[in-house]
């Protein structure tokens, strides 16, 4: 998965002293539902003027004048299967109608039927634009987290932007946290976790763009609560908190935005004493432009008025941004996502 830190074409940029938007209206909306087939994205060359002529262009995407969007990063889905090696099974379920959100829950062996298992709420990263819940590099890694934490995991598949622009992945993450706590009873909507789930030990967790929404639902959910849900940890690894030459596409995705200083691409200081769980795990990678940005947060929330326990950093050395997702086989994955299921058991 691409770092939101690296450089993108910076052409526009410096002949603006701005960004300007385009009207949501005019993108060519793409329901984000569970029988789609992957976003493919057809453009014509680019000319000098006319309807071929780029409007804006960044690492992810570029924007045409007639408000056709062409994505860099085509995602492949798989549809969810039961894993006759690690016992895991999983399905699709559908959050919302309209708006269109879904997810796919992961269920370990059960190896005790009268056990009730954590809670994993997983958001993908993908430059708030691009990747699934259904591609075959997240299903196997949020899998191989259900696996060794033995725990349920719910992963979100939220609305893209630039078509769906931002706060809509915010949002639909913030339905399905909803949507999991309607559990807490044992009489919501789905039969695993009414039978298998115990919600009071609920994580949030993502990766890159993931991480910075999984901060989000912590803040959201300090600041209104869950009725009968207890939010044990947050798990963000090499999230994104601004600071980049990426918080232009930022901005450009969120029309309405509060400029670099908005609280969703930086958190305030505020809004850290709301982060509503108990025990935070921030992963970081050496090589990740997004390294510092990691590592600001993890220090900013223990100075903070925050009433959680522990703040844990992990450093990844000598990796790359996201390095562990494409190959879970590698020995340095393997061990992150140990750590991340080791920090979900010890709840």
């Amino acid at each position: 998965m691409a770092s939101l830190s690296r450089p993108f074409s910076l052409l526009l940029l410096r002949r603006q002293n701005r960004v300007s938007f385009l009207n949501p209206s005019r993108f060519s909306l793409l329901p984000n539902s569970i029988s789609n087939a992957p976003r493919r994205i057809r453009c014509r060359g680019i000319s000098s003027g006319g309807a071929g002529e780029v409007a804006h262009e960044f690492r992810f995407f570029r924007v045409y004048r007639d408000g056709r969007v062409e994505k860099f990063h085509q995602t492949r889905k798989i549809p969810p299967f039961d894993d006759p090696v690690t016992g895991v099974r999983s399905k699709d379920v559908v959050i919302s109608p309209e708006p269109p959100v879904s997810a796919r829950i992961f269920l370990p062996e059960i190896r005790d039927p009268k056990s009730r298992l954590p809670v994993l709420l997983y958001v993908h990263g993908g430059g708030f634009s691009f990747e699934s819940a259904f591609s075959p590099d997240i299903h196997n890694y949020v899998s191989s987290i259900a696996a060794k934490a033995e725990a349920v995991a719910v992963s979100v598949e939220y609305r893209l932007a630039p078509e769906h622009p931002i706060p809509a992945c915010y949002d639909d993450s913030w339905a399905t946290l909803r949507w999991v706590a309607a559990h807490a009873s044992g009489a919501g909507p789905d039969a695993w976790l009414n039978r298998h789930t115990d919600l009071s030990r609920l994580f949030v967790a993502g990766d890159s763009a993931g991480g910075n929404i999984a901060h989000d639902l912590a803040v959201r959910a300090g600041r209104g609560g869950l009725p009968g849900v207890r939010l044990a940890g947050m798990v963000l690894v090499h999230p994104y908190f601004g600071g980049t030459e990426d918080d232009a596409m930022w901005m450009y995705m969120c029309p309405e935005n509060g400029g670099l200083e908005d609280r969703r691409l930086r958190p305030a200081a505020e809004d850290l004493g709301w982060v509503g769980c108990e025990r935070v795990l921030v992963f970081v990678a050496e090589r990740d432009h997004l390294r510092a940005v990691g590592a600001r947060y993890a220090e900013e929330l223990r100075r903070s008025e925050w009433g959680g326990t522990s703040v844990e950093l992990v450093e990844n050395f000598g990796e790359e941004h996201c390095f562990h997702i494409s190959d879970l086989r590698y020995e340095r994955a393997a061990e992150l996502v140990d750590k991340f299921a080791s920090f979900i058991r010890q709840s």
